[in-house]
C-alpha cells in the first residue's frame, strides 16, 4: 500500500502527460501538506486560547491568543533571508530538473543549503536581543508583552529546523517530489500537536509551551528531508564539494530570490504597522485579528497550493522547452484555484461567527470580551470572503511569474497593493471610524484594507501575465553562457 502511495505522489515529471492530471496530482498531497502545516500556528492560537487561565499561568486565553498574534509580523519580517534563498533554489532545481542536468542540480541545491545556515546564524544572532524593543515599538499592550518577548526568543532560538524544513521541503517538490515532504509534515504536525497539549494542558507553560513545541516538532521534519535528499542519488547528488557556495549560483539564486524576499519584507513590515494600529484599537482586538488570521491561514490554501504546483509545471516545461503545453497548464491551474475558492467563500459566509468560537474558551473568558470577539470576528472573516477569489486568480498568475523568473513583477506588485494601498487605507479607514467606543478606529478598518490591496493584486499579476514578457525569460540557457 505504501508503495503504491509513494509511486502515486513520487518525484513527478510535468513535462509529460495531461497537464490537468500533472498539476491535480501535484497538487492533492501538498494541499493535504499546507493543510497539515497550517495546523501549527492554529493548534498553537486554539490550545492557548482554550487551556491558558489566570489561576493556571496567570493570564487567560485571550492574552495568550494576543501574545503569540502581535509576534507573526515580527517572525516573518526576521524570515526574508530564507524566503529569497528558498524562492531562487525552487526556481533554479525546477528548471535543471526539467532540463535533466544533474551537475547544476546539484551545485545550486547544495549552495542553497550552506546559505540556509548562513541566514540561520544570522537570524538568530539578531532575532533574539530585539525581540522585546520590536515589540514595544508596535505598542504592545503591557498585560502581554512578556509573554509575547518570550515566545519569540524561543522560536529565534530554534530558527534553524524551521529554516532546514522549508528550504528542502521546497527542493524536494521542485524535484517533482511532494509525498515525501507531505509525509514528515504529518508526522511533525502530528507530534506538535501532542507536544502543544502536554506542555500547555499538561505542564502548565503556557505561551512558551506552544512555542517549544513548535520548534521541536519543525527540527524533527527538517532532519527527515534532510535523510530523504541524501537518498536520492539518481537525481541529485550532494556532497562536500556541493556545499561549497559557489560566486555565480549564489549570485544567481539571490537574484532570482530577493524580489520575493524583499516582497516579504515589504509585506512584513506592512504587517507590522497594521499591527500597530490593531494593537492600538484594545487589548482583545490582536486577538480577533488572530483567529480571523487562522481561518484565514486554511481559506487561502487552494489559492497557494495550486499557484505553487502550476510554479512547477511551469518551470519545468521551460526548461524542457516545451511552450506549447503553457497555456493549457495555466487554464487548468486556474479552473482549480477558483473552484476550491468558491466552496471556501460558501463556508467562510455560512460559519464565519462558528469558526471564531473555536479559538475563545467561553468558561475563561469574560462576558463582554467574549461577544466583541465572536460578533467582530465573524463579521471581519465575511468581509474578507471575496477576496479569497482574487487571491487565486493572484498566486496561480504570480507563480507562473515566478516560474519564468520574473520575480521582479511580483515584487512591485506586492509593493503597490500592500505599501501604497493597504496600509494608508487601513489607517484612513480607521481614522473615519472613530467612536466613543472605538477611539483609535473601528477593526473592520483592517479587513475592507486588506479585501481591497487583494482585488487589485489579482487584477495586477493578471496584466502583467497577458503582457507575456515572461515566456523569453530562459535560465538554463542563460547560466549555460555563463559557463
Amino acid at each position: 500500500m505504501f508503495e503504491q502511495v509513494k509511486k502515486l505522489f513520487g518525484a513527478q515529471d510535468m513535462t509529460v502527460g495531461s497537464p490537468v492530471k500533472a498539476i491535480a496530482k501535484f497538487a492533492f498531497p501538498l494541499l493535504i501538506g499546507n493543510f497539515a502545516q497550517q495546523l501549527y500556528s492554529t493548534v498553537d492560537s486554539v490550545v492557548v486560547g482554550k487551556y491558558c487561565s489566570v489561576a493556571r499561568n496567570g493570564y487567560n486565553g485571550v492574552d495568550a491568543l494576543s501574545a503569540v498574534g502581535v509576534s507573526a509580523p515580527i517572525i516573518n519580517l526576521l524570515l526574508v533571508l530564507f524566503i529569497a534563498i528558498s524562492t531562487g533554489a525552487g526556481i533554479l532545481v525546477a528548471q535543471y530538473f526539467g532540463a535533466k542536468d544533474k551537475e547544476q542540480l546539484s551545485r545550486s541545491i547544495g549552495t542553497s543549503v550552506t546559505l540556509v545556515v548562513i541566514a540561520a546564524i544570522i537570524i538568530m544572532a539578531v532575532g533574539i536581543p530585539i525581540s522585546r524593543p520590536l515589540l514595544e515599538l508596535i505598542n504592545t499592550p503591557e498585560k502581554y508583552l512578556h509573554l509575547a518577548a518570550a515566545y519569540l526568543q524561543i522560536i529565534f532560538g530554534g530558527i534553524l529546523g524551521l529554516a532546514f524544513y522549508n528550504i528542502i521541503s521546497g527542493i524536494l517538490r521542485g524535484l517533482g517530489d511532494s509525498f515525501y515532504p507531505l509525509l514528515y509534515l504529518l508526522v511533525s504536525a502530528g507530534l506538535n500537536i501532542v507536544l502543544d497539549l502536554w506542555f500547555v494542558a499538561g505542564l502548565g507553560w503556557g505561551v512558551q509551551g506552544v512555542a517549544w513545541a513548535t520548534i521541536i516538532a519543525q527540527t524533527v521534519s527538517a532532519i527527515l528531508c534532510i535523510i530523504r535528499l541524501t537518498h536520492m542519488k539518481d537525481i541529485v547528488e550532494i556532497k562536500r564539494e556541493t556545499l561549497i557556495p559557489k560566486a555565480d549560483t549564489s549570485k544567481l539564486i539571490l537574484k532570482l530570490g530577493l524580489p520575493s524576499g524583499m516582497t516579504q519584507a515589504i509585506f512584513s513590515m506592512a504587517m507590522v504597522f497594521v499591527q500597530s494600529l490593531t494593537n492600538q484599537m484594545g487589548d482583545f482586538v490582536p486577538a480577533i485579528n488572530v483567529a480571523i488570521m487562522r481561518v484565514d491561514g486554511f481559506a487561502v490554501l487552494p489559492a497557494f497550493t495550486f499557484g505553487l504546483a502550476v510554479s512547477t509545471y511551469i518551470g519545468q516545461n521551460l526548461g524542457a522547452k516545451k511552450m506549447e503545453r503553457l497555456k493549457p497548464g495555466e487554464h487548468a491551474a486556474l479552473g482549480l484555484a477558483l473552484g476550491t475558492s468558491l466552496v471556501i467563500v460558501m463556508a467562510l459566509l455560512l460559519f464565519g461567527r462558528q469558526l471564531i468560537e473555536i479559538f475563545i474558551n467561553q468558561e475563561n473568558t469574560d462576558p463582554d470580551v467574549y461577544r466583541n470577539v465572536v460578533e467582530l470576528g465573524g463579521r471581519g472573516l465575511k468581509i474578507l470572503a471575496a477576496g479569497y477569489i482574487a487571491m487565486g486568480i493572484t498566486q496561480v498568475y504570480g507563480g507562473i511569474l515566478r516560474a519564468a523568473g520574473d520575480t521582479m513583477s511580483t515584487m512591485i506588485i506586492s509593493l503597490i497593493t500592500t505599501v501604497v494601498v493597504r496600509v494608508p487605507l487601513a489607517y484612513t479607514l480607521a481614522y473615519f471610524n472613530r467612536s466613543e467606543s472605538w477611539p483609535s478606529g473601528h477593526p473592520d478598518a483592517l479587513f475592507i484594507s486588506l479585501l481591497v490591496s487583494w482585488l487589485l493584486g489579482a487584477l495586477f499579476n493578471y496584466l502583467r501575465f497577458r503582457q507575456g514578457k515572461w515566456k523569453n525569460i530562459n535560465l538554463v540557457d542563460r547560466v549555460a553562457e555563463s559557463d
